[in-house]
Order: C-alpha cells, then sequence, then structure tokens
C-alpha cells in the first residue's frame, strides 16, 4: 500500500474496527472482517475509490467486502455460542443494510447523504432503511439497565436516553464496589459503564466482576476511545465516545441488546 494511503488510513482504523464489531457483535468476528478488507487493499488499492474522501472511500470498500461475505465470522470452538445464535436469529428478521446504515449513521456519526454514498443507496433510502431498523431493533429488546456512572448529569442523560427507548433503569451507581452489589442483587439486561468512578475505582473492574457472576451485555463509555481500540488485546465490542450524541448511546444500546452478548474485556 502507497505510504501517503498507508497514513491516511492508520486513524481510521480504530473506527472502521468499531464499527466492524458492533456490526458483527464479537470483536474477533468484527476485526477479522476488517483484516480482509486491508488484505484486500494491500493486494490491489485500485479497489479504493477516494473520490468522496479516503474515510467514506474505506467504510464504502469495508461495506461491499462484507456484503461478499468474505470472511466467515470465526468461533473458537467451531459452533455458535448461544449469544451468535441469538444475533443469528434476530438477523433473519431484518435486511442487513437496514442495520448498516443506522450504525453508520448513529455510531459512526456519517450524513445521511454520506451513508448512501457508503452503500450506494439514494438518501430517501437511506432514511427508511434507517427507520426500518429502528422500528425492528426496538421490538425484540426491551430490558432493565444498570448504569455505572459518577457524574449526575450525564447519568440523568443516560437515564433518559434508556427510558425514552423504552426500557428501565434499574439504578445508578457510583462506584465499582455499588455496582456489583446493585448487578447481584438484581441482575440487569444490559450495563452501561463508565471507566474511572467516583471513588477512583475502575468501571472497568467492576464489569468484570460482574461478567464473573452472569452474562450480560456492556456497553463502555470513555473520552479516550483510541486507548482501548488498538487491535492487540482484548477488548469491549461495544464502546462510546464522550461527549456523546444521544443518537450514538441509542444505537449502541440497540446493537448490544440486538446481540444480547458478552466478550472480552480490555485489562
Amino acid at each position: 500500500m502507497a505510504t501517503s494511503l498507508s497514513q491516511d488510513i492508520a486513524p481510521l482504523l480504530p473506527y472502521l474496527r468499531r464499527y466492524a464489531r458492533a456490526l458483527a457483535g464479537t470483536q474477533q468476528s468484527g476485526d477479522a472482517y476488517v483484516r480482509a478488507c486491508l488484505q484486500a487493499l494491500v493486494s490491489d488499492q485500485s479497489i479504493i475509490d477516494t473520490g468522496d474522501g479516503v474515510k467514506i472511500g474505506l467504510y464504502r470498500l469495508f461495506h461491499v467486502l462484507w456484503n461478499a461475505s468474505v470472511v466467515p465470522p470465526p468461533t473458537t470452538d467451531g459452533a455458535a455460542s448461544i449469544f451468535e445464535q441469538t444475533a443469528q436469529q434476530r438477523l433473519a428478521s431484518m435486511a442487513p443494510e437496514s442495520r448498516q446504515t443506522l450504525l453508520l449513521t448513529t455510531l459512526e456519526g456519517f450524513p445521511v447523504p454520506e451513508a448512501a454514498r457508503i452503500i450506494q443507496k439514494s438518501p430517501e433510502e437511506v432514511t427508511e432503511l434507517i427507520k426500518d431498523a429502528v422500528a425492528e431493533i426496538d421490538r425484540q429488546t426491551k430490558t432493565n439497565v444498570l448504569i455505572i456512572e459518577d457524574e449526575p448529569l450525564i447519568s440523568m442523560d443516560l437515564t433518559q436516553i434508556v427510558e425514552s427507548l423504552g426500557h428501565s433503569v434499574q439504578g445508578v451507581s457510583r462506584t465499582a464496589d455499588d455496582a456489583v452489589k446493585a448487578a447481584k442483587a438484581n441482575a440487569p439486561g444490559l450495563v452501561l459503564a463508565d471507566i474511572q468512578l467516583a471513588d477512583g475505582s475502575s468501571g472497568i473492574d467492576a464489569v468484570k466482576a460482574i461478567l464473573g457472576e452472569m452474562s450480560v451485555p456492556v456497553i463502555f463509555i470513555t473520552s479516550f476511545p483510541e486507548r482501548l481500540l488498538t487491535g492487540e488485546r482484548p477488548e469491549p465490542t461495544f464502546l462510546i465516545t464522550k461527549p456523546f450524541n444521544p443518537n450514538t448511546v441509542k444505537a449502541g444500546i440497540s446493537q448490544a441488546l440486538f446481540f444480547k452478548g458478552t466478550d472480552a474485556v480490555a485489562a
């Protein structure tokens, strides 16, 4: 790959991995698709169209390879887990492009016209695909949510977002110990976790302890996503950047509940 193109793509990779993981449901599967995309690009640089910019070109290339099923989602033991089976069942009832457009416009923040260029649809078609995805995911997923967040204003915002989606908030924990106790007292269907908490404790440690007791989807919320998206160690599948857009959180919640699974947590 030419040096200039490689340099342009490098800072985009953490976000492409985030998108791929949310789309595939696990870090392992998402990263496999990203690797396939990069390998194809290294083999033939002409396959990327940068006329609309490198970022749109990269996501458009990934979109083409994803739909072509270049890499089958890998599993650790040769069989789909119960969480992957759940995702597969739900995927069967939803048009793939609806989910892709939802993630592109919310999690990745592409305006509708740019998302349309990525998936090669009209802006009007993209708008309808997003509506279809939101309606279908909301229909399939309702649960109670544990919020681990020490900032009162942020926890209030998250509570409002969760409730606007029809879910209930079982509680807000400001420390790791409180979060673990809350989860043990009433098992949540979803955890939204900050990383740095009020008493200096770690939201990551809290989540590890909770996952040691139960299986529950987790979304991490941090001001520094790049630190957890290096591709060099086990990382959370669902990660949202602060300050967050409410629509990004809504999309993350929908995707996490859609797959209803857990993944490795960064140390």
